[in-house]
Order: structure tokens, then sequence, then C-alpha cells
């Protein structure tokens, strides 16, 4: 990358790796800056933390409303049980880290001397935050570019609520029962390319046993899977 680029907008490989371009740069400089930053700059009058208020409220919408979607079979207690495995300080501080969200906090001296760019609640707290800036700057839809460039393909490893992998689980129960391998069938495709919907169908045997929507094959295809099991457990 060019040194011109850089000085030009330091936070691009931020926004590469974020899946979002801010329209007011500002706004990003802002959700990233810590507390003990604005403690000893005399002419700055705020933080990140009523972006981090609002960040956090943003993304656990997001999160539920996709594991509505995408898990039509799960309860109350199942559905906040995989929230917390996405939403909470410890799996937001991994994502923070794997963007190299820790290198751009601006951080006052003594905490980044004691290793404030690393601490878990830190990146917990400005990855909320960039979400909240996210939300100001581009609405819902920034928020969701960012989500499903973040959030979604860890929420895809997550193993479901009992501790299975719902596609796996299923394949080992067509397996055991009928020597065969459950097969999936894209219903439906809807929406652009970098925002699309996918509904695809669990077959077992041939016949239905389950649908799934979600922002990937790979979720459509494990909601579906989580729904073949409930029915096929119940036979």
């Amino acid at each position: 990358m060019r040194l011109s680029s850089l000085l030009q907008n330091p936070y691009r490989e931020l926004e590469k790796a974020l899946g979002y371009k801010f329209s007011r740069r500002a706004r990003l400089e802002l959700a990233l800056t810590h507390p003990s930053f604005r403690h000893e700059a005399l002419d700055l009058k705020e933080d990140n933390q009523r972006l981090e208020f609002l960040g956090d409220a943003v993304l656990g919408m997001v999160v539920a409303d996709y594991l509505v979607a995408t898990h039509k079979q799960h309860a109350e207690g199942e559905l906040t049980r995989l929230r917390s495995q996405i939403a909470s300080t410890q799996p937001l501080a991994k994502i923070a880290r794997e963007i190299g969200l820790g290198a751009m906090l601006r951080l006052g001296r003594g905490e980044s001397q004691n290793g404030g760019s690393q601490r878990a609640g830190n990146l917990a707290d400005a990855l909320e935050s960039v979400i909240g800036a996210a939300y100001l700057d581009g609405g819902l839809k920034a928020v969701q570019k960012i989500f499903k460039k973040l959030f979604v393909p860890p929420l895809e490893q997550i193993e479901g609520g009992d501790g299975e992998n719902p596609k796996g689980a299923l394949q080992e129960l067509c397996q055991k029962f009928w020597k065969l391998n459950p097969d999936y069938r894209v219903v439906s495709a809807v929406g652009p390319a970098h925002d699309r919907t996918y509904t695809i169908e669990a077959l077992v045997r041939g016949q239905i046993y389950g649908h799934g929507t979600g922002p990937s094959k790979r979720a459509a295809e494990s909601a579906a899977a989580t729904a073949a099991l409930a029915r096929l457990r119940t036979e």
C-alpha cells in the first residue's frame, strides 16, 4: 500500500476488514478513542463510551434477528445461550484481535503501557463502539454488512445449543439407521450477491424433513439440519 493512501485514510485496512467504508471517518476515529485518551487530551470532550452503549444494543438486535431466522426450532433459552457465545466479551475480543483493532485504539499513555491494546474488555468495547458508529454512519445496512463479514462465519462454526453440530449429527443419524447421507436442496436465493438470503431444504430418503434460512448456504443448511433433527427425534 502506498504511503500517500495511508496518510489520506489511516483506517483503510480496518475498513476493509470490517467490510464497510465510513462516509464520515470522524465517527470511526471516535469509536477507537478510549476514555483514557480523552482524559489526557485537554481539547477532547468525548470518547467511545456512548457509541459502545449504542453498538451493544444494535448488535444484540442483529444477532437476535439472525438466530431467530436460522434456528427456528430453538427455544428462548437456547437462543440466549447462542447469542452469548458470539456477543459477550471474550468472543467480541477474539474478533477484534483478528481484524487488528487493538493496534488502532487511541489509548492514554498509562493504559497503553499496561497492555491496554490487547485487553479483552477494551477490545470488546471498541468493537461495539465501531458497530455503534457504523449504525450512525450508514444505518442498519452498514451494521448488517459488518455482521455478515465478521460475525456470521464464527456463528456458523458454533455448535448447536445441545453441544452438537447439526449437519454432523443429522449425517450420523442417517448413517446409523439407513446407511445414507442427507441431501440439501436450494429452494431460493433472494437478494443481491453481497446480501443474499438462502432457503434450503434438508431431505432424508428423498423426503423433506426441514427448512432453513440464512445469509449463506452453510448457515441455511445448518438451520435446515436442525429442523430435520427435531422432526426425526419425534418420530
